[in-house]
């Protein structure tokens, strides 16, 4: 792989290239990283949108709807003349658009019990933006196995919620935080009980945000911290999150049998 920039790539992203945090090596970095996204819908469409604009240079994406008339009050990826469309063919189109320079690997499937591995394991960092338990589960305990870094992001109504993923180096993981006893699985989808549509944009473009520090190694992470959004308070409140050692997916027990 190319160890500089195009003039091309310079002009692109030279905002970027002014920072001292990012420079032409950090840029270099994100052309060399690869991160898979996990739904292309209200948060997904965000989180790649500013992957793409930033030169991530391989992007992966996951969904196996079509476009609906209903997504496009926040699902900015798509557009009235794509309804109909699979959502990844969608989002490939509307980001080779934007960033002709990158990579966009499409996966037209569900995030499944067969799949997970396969996919988790081609990317260096997963961002998960599925709208249910079930889904978020298993591509947390994929995380976990597969040693990757996932940056997970939740909303409804007129709230969010964000946080890094990093057990393989001691953090706790998504179980940690909401361990499946905890009837948590029966929270309303969007789809019963609302969504507005701006907070999924803020939500994704704070997770894209995320994975970008992770990438460039940036100031704090989120890991073992929890993030809320009130959006109608406009209030962010940070939580810790502590590693449960007794956790079936990255506690002492589950890791000596990955051993």
């Amino acid at each position: 792989m190319r160890s500089e920039l195009t003039e091309n790539e310079i002009q692109r992203y030279s905002r970027h290239i002014l920072l001292p945090e990012v420079g032409g090596t950090g840029q270099i970095r994100l052309r060399r990283a690869s991160v898979l996204i996990i739904g292309a819908g209200g948060l997904g469409s965000p989180v790649a949108h500013y992957l793409a604009a930033a030169g991530v240079g391989r992007i992966g994406i996951v969904d196996d709807d079509r476009v609906e008339l209903s997504n496009l009050q926040r699902q900015i990826l798509h557009t009235t003349g794509r309804v109909g469309l699979p959502k990844v063919d969608s989002a490939r189109e509307a980001l080779a658009a934007l960033n002709p320079e990158i990579l966009i690997e499409t996966h037209n499937t569900r995030f499944t019990q067969d799949n997970a591995a396969d996919l988790v394991r081609a990317y260096d960092i997963i961002c998960d933006g599925s709208d249910n338990f079930e889904t978020r589960y298993l591509v947390n305990a994929t995380c976990v196995r597969e040693r990757r870094t996932l940056i997970s992001a939740a909303v409804t109504r007129f709230d969010g919620q964000l946080s890094t993923f990093r057990p393989h180096i001691g953090g706790p993981c998504y179980e940690c935080l909401f361990p499946r006893t905890d009837g948590v699985a029966d929270a309303p989808s969007c789809g019963e009980a609302g969504i507005f549509g701006a907070v999924t944009g803020v939500l994704g473009t704070l997770q894209a945000t995320e994975a970008l520090k992770e990438i460039l190694d940036l100031g704090e992470t989120l890991a073992g911290r929890l993030l809320l959004w009130d959006a109608l308070a406009t209030r962010f409140t940070t939580i810790s999150i502590a590693r449960d050692p007794d956790c079936p997916t990255c506690g002492h027990q589950a890791r000596e049998q990955m051993r």
